[in-house]
């Protein structure tokens, strides 16, 4: 009986970690590729060293805790182009605009409970510092392409 009730409550610990946790998930457009497979928590999505920009990203928080994630890209020759939201595109396809900069925010509980922190590898200069919750990664004005982008999400 000792082992059963055990058991339960690992179980119900395990289901509540996991109701608890969050991921984010984010993909980008890269110029002569195409879109490229999903990332995940601080993993690499884009190229170093191959000279390919980022045209447009997108990404989405996984989890049950409420909320979602809003995102902004400086695209050369254009600016800021607005907020995208949860999985929508932000940027340009096929019209050889770079990103240059972006800015990455979550909404709701998600905010109350974790920090979103991120960072870009800019041609001819390498990685930036981590950027936290809005702030800019990148630089606008210095037609410094993005090629790569890293976003994870810390609890508070």
């Amino acid at each position: 009986m000792k082992k059963l009730l055990v058991v339960c409550l690992v179980l119900l610990m395990a289901q509540f970690a996991f109701a608890q946790s969050a991921e984010v998930a984010y993909s980008v457009h890269m110029s002569q590729i195409g879109w490229g497979g999903a990332s995940t928590d601080g993993d690499t999505a884009g190229t170093t060293g191959q000279s390919r920009q980022i045209e447009a990203m997108r990404a989405r928080v996984i989890s049950t805790i409420a909320g979602g994630i809003r995102y902004n890209v400086h695209a050369a020759g254009v600016g800021w182009v607005g907020w995208s939201f949860d999985n929508e595109v932000a940027g340009t396809t096929g019209q050889n605009r770079a990103i240059e900069a972006i800015r990455v925010q979550l909404s709701g509980e998600l905010a109350n409970r974790f920090d979103v922190r991120y960072r870009v590898h800019m041609a001819g200069a390498g990685w930036s510092g981590w950027s936290l919750n809005g702030d800019d990664a990148g630089t606008t004005g210095q037609s410094r392409a993005i090629e790569a982008i890293q976003i994870r999400l810390d609890a508070k």
